[in-house]
This record gives structure tokens, sequence and C-alpha cells, in this order.
């Protein structure tokens, strides 16, 4: 595969050792993973812009990427550079100060490509003196951290097959981790761990588990094969436990389940892997059986706290079915589930946290009226934890569908579906932010905007909360009330997560909206 590299100056003395990543809570001035932390809270301490000035904020510098796909990075920064990816695959060094460009990688991608839901990608990961992406082919590619240039490239799955990596890869340790997508295609899921240096494979874990693994008898006939439960968003770590928590998608086909019979595990579940040895310790699955496309790859956040007066290591869940989730993170153990958004998929929840669904729901010749749609009450986009204010942000779509049935059989390269989509013409989709209380999953504020939002939260140690909308607004609100603060149009869509750093002493705020990086600072 070639790749062309452009570099204007190199990054002096910049490295990201494990033991840093594993407190990035020490360093609020950056922002070292995906999620900004392990525990995937992405919230920044910084409190310089706060409540009190936040009005203030202006524009310091705005950076034109290439691409013309959804640009839905979330960048790295440390050491006076941000690290972003540009779709589809390439990577950007840029100097803090000026978003002047210190380096690039350009990736030629081959024509053809079967993918979902565009050429996307949403970040790259740090570890040592590499920078990591992986790539819309289907690749893993470790960079110098200094000069951009490719020190490994390996492929982790045969695009031609309709493999493909739009995730951001997570270090720990001396491994990547790295997920990968195509259930639509009818792929077999995995997720996979590769040595940093080498970029050998360390292990992999099967989504769809073949005969003589747990969980095969949950797929009748050879559908395990063509299973889907893809790993396309990056997942949380507790370096305590030494345990991966990761999301898997739909099973295949997306919405005819009569030739897979079962639960079909491990798709829409959380999982927590050996991040050593890639055995599963526990599994929770969210929808057994799906036949709504109801993907479970939301972020798991990661939080410790008293649950009905017992100190409890949690995961805390917003799921795109419509439920928000709290589990026991040492066990897997159901705790909580409740609804917040409308939906009609599932007539409620068993003690046991396995859904009790709705029949009506099950797409048909008729037509079967859903909520949330396919897009989900929430999905790929970043929730926040505030440590500060005690809650769980996020982005809502409050948005039905009508389903009809469709023949389908396997076609390699080809969508493996088994339903089409109409729009409901009577209603008018909307989206919200929301603030959960997050040991009860209720409702503590809202606040509404015009389209169903793709945008992540951001909480930070001002008390603010910043997010965006699909019609171009970048806005703050007060973390504790929801009262709209402040906002700027950016001119474009915004598909990506808030971040905010320090820069020369001093905190900004940045975003990725329409084709260009926008960096906000106190005038």
């Amino acid at each position: 595969m070639k790749s062309i590299l452009f570099a204007w100056a190199v990054v002096a003395a910049a490295q990201a050792p494990y033991e840093r990543l594993l407190n990035a809570q020490r360093e609020p001035g950056n922002w070292l993973t995906y999620s900004g932390n392990y525990q995937a809270h992405h919230y920044s301490a910084l409190n310089q812009i706060n409540r009190s000035n936040v009005q203030r904020l202006k524009p310091a510098w705005i950076y034109q990427v290439r691409g013309r796909h959804h640009f839905e990075t979330t960048p790295l920064v440390f050491d006076g550079v941000m690290y972003l990816s540009d779709p589809p695959s390439d990577v950007t060094a840029l100097d803090l100060r000026t978003g002047r460009p210190i380096w690039h990688y350009r990736r030629a991608i081959p024509e053809g490509l079967k993918v979902c839901c565009g050429q996307v990608n949403r970040g790259v990961a740090a570890l040592d003196d590499q920078i990591f992406i992986g790539t819309i082919d289907a690749h893993l590619v470790a960079l110098d951290m200094k000069t951009g240039r490719v020190r490994w490239d390996i492929e982790v799955a045969d695009p031609k097959a309709a493999y493909s990596i739009t995730l951001a890869p997570l270090a720990i340790r001396d491994k990547i981790i790295v997920g990968i997508a195509g259930a639509e295609y009818g792929v077999r899921g995995f997720l996979d761990a590769y040595d940093a240096k080498t970029g050998r494979r360390a292990w992999r874990f099967w989504t769809t588990p073949a005969p003589g693994e747990p969980g095969h008898e949950t797929w009748s006939g050879d559908s395990w094969k063509t299973g889907g439960a893809s790993t396309w968003v990056t997942g949380a770590y507790d370096p305590e436990l030494n345990l991966l928590y990761w999301g898997t998608g739909n099973p295949g086909p997306d919405y005819e389940g009569s030739g897979r019979l079962g639960d079909n595990l491990y798709s829409d579940c959380v999982i927590a892997i050996d991040a050593t040895t890639g055995k599963l310790k526990w599994h929770f699955q969210f929808v057994p059986h799906d036949v709504n496309d109801i993907d479970s790859t939301e972020i798991p956040v990661l939080v410790d706290a008293e649950f009905r007066g017992k100190p409890r290591k949690l995961m805390l869940f917003a799921n795109r079915n419509g439920f928000y989730y709290v589990l026991d993170r040492v066990t897997g153990e159901f705790l909580l589930a409740k609804q917040f958004v409308r939906q009609n998929w599932a007539k409620g929840i068993d003690p046991q946290g396995r859904p009790i669904p709705n029949p009506e729901t099950v797409p048909n010749e008729r037509g079967a009226l859903v909520y949330p749609d396919d897009d989900g009450a929430t999905n790929w986009f970043s929730p926040s934890y505030s440590p500060r204010t005690r809650l769980f942000y996020q982005n809502v779509r409050e948005k039905g569908g009508i389903y009809y049935r469709a023949e389908t059989r396997f076609e390699p390269g080809k969508m493996f579906l088994g339903a089409s989509k109409r729009e409901i013409r009577s209603e008018e989709p909307w989206g919200a932010l929301r603030a959960l209380r997050p040991l009860t999953g209720e409702v503590a504020w809202e606040f509404r905007v015009h389209t169903p939002p793709w945008c992540g939260v951001l909480a930070t140690g001002g008390d603010l909360v910043f997010s965006g909308t699909m019609e171009g607004d970048f806005f703050a609100a007060d973390a504790v009330s929801g009262k709209p603060l402040w906002r700027f149009q950016t001119g474009g869509e915004i598909w990506a997560n808030p971040i905010s750093y320090l820069s020369e002493g001093k905190q900004y705020v940045a975003i990725a909206a329409g084709s260009s990086i926008q960096v906000f600072g106190l005038e």
C-alpha cells in the first residue's frame, strides 16, 4: 500500500509512554487518549474557561482538512502538538500555537471499497514515540511521532471482503487494540491486539463463536460465519482489573433473524476481555437475537461509586436501544436499566436485564413502526461524565422509522440486511443534550436541539458542557442547570467529539466541524 508523507518540521522529544496514558488525569492540559482517559469519561478538569467568562470565547485558529467525508475525528493533544485523523485514513500533526501543519501522512485508498456508512475515521492512538491509525482498507499503521514516517503497516482483515476500520485504536501497556467494522456486509466480527513495536498480532477474540467455543450454540447452522457483531467504536480499560470493555454491533443480517435462530452471542453485547490473553472474562447482552439493527457499540463509562449502599466498580452504558444501564464491571452483574428516550421495541426489561421484546416491531411486509430507528437513541459519539457535578451527559436522538421485510441471502461484498426503511412522514425528528443521574438514569435536565445530533459531549472543570448540532452550532451549556451560555456558528455539520487542552498556559476548546478543526480560546 502506497502512502505519501509531507513533513515541514519534526516534533521535538514527543513521547507518550504507557505510564503517562495511565495517569492521564494528572495532565488535564493534554488529551492523551480517544476518550481523554481509560475510564472513557471524556471530561476535562480545566477551568480557565467557565460559566463566568465562556461568553468571551472566540476562534483562535482554524485548520482545513483535505477530506470531504464526514469529519469525525477526536484529536490527541500533548507536548505542543495536535494529532488528528483526516478522512478517509490520513494523519496530520499540527502546531498547537498556530494550527500550522508539522507533517502529513497521506494514504492511497483502493477504489471500490465496501463500507456501510462513509469513509470516515474517528481518531488515532499514541504510545511511546508512535502514532497509530486504523484505515478504511482494514490496515493498522504505526507512524513515527516526530516525522510521520511509517514504522510498520499490517493488514488486519481483507478489505475486499468488506472489512474496514473506522475507530480510533486504544493503546494499553505494550499493545494496540483495534476493532473492525462491516457487519452490514456479513463479516465475522472480532477484537484484536497488536504488539506496538512490531505489529505482530498478540491475540484475537472472535465475537461470533465457532464450533466448540462458548456461545456457538446461540447461532443456528452456519450463521455464525456471517454473523456481524463488529467492534467499530473504541472501548474502555480498567488497569487494576486488566480488563478491556468493548461494545459489539448487530448480528447479520441486520433485520432478518429466521436464518440465525438463538441469542446470537456476542452481538449487541458489552464484552470484558483480559487485555493480556484476549480471553473473555464476562459478557452482558443488551439485545438477544436483534432484528432492529440495535448496535451496542456505544462507549462504556467506568466509575467507582456507592450503589445501593455498597461500594462498587460500575459501568455506565447509554445504549442505542433507548435504555441506560448500570453494570458491575468486575462481574458483569446487571444492576439497573432505565429508558431515556422514546422506544417501543421492548415491553420492558426483566430483573436479569433481559429485554421483553415487542413482536410488533419485527420488520414485516406491512411495515413495522420502530422507536428508536436504526440510527439509535444515541450512536458512536461520546458521552461525558463529570466527577464535579456527578452527572452523565448524553446527546440523544428522538426519531423512529418504518421497516419493511425484504428477502436476503449472503453474497460476499453485498449488503446483508433483510429490510428496507421508510421515514415517518408525519414525524418531526428532534434531539437533545440530556444530563442523567448516573446511579438511577433519571433525567436531571435537558437542552433540546432542532435535529437529532451526531456530536459528542465534553464536560469541564469550569462547570460547562460543550456540544454541537447538525446545523453547525457549537455551544456551551451550564453543566448544573443546562442553561445555554454561548454558541458559535461553525459553518458546517458537527459529527465529532469536542476536547479541551492547554497551550502556553491558556485553555482552548477544539471541535471538528464541516471539514475543519476549529479552536476557541478566551479573547
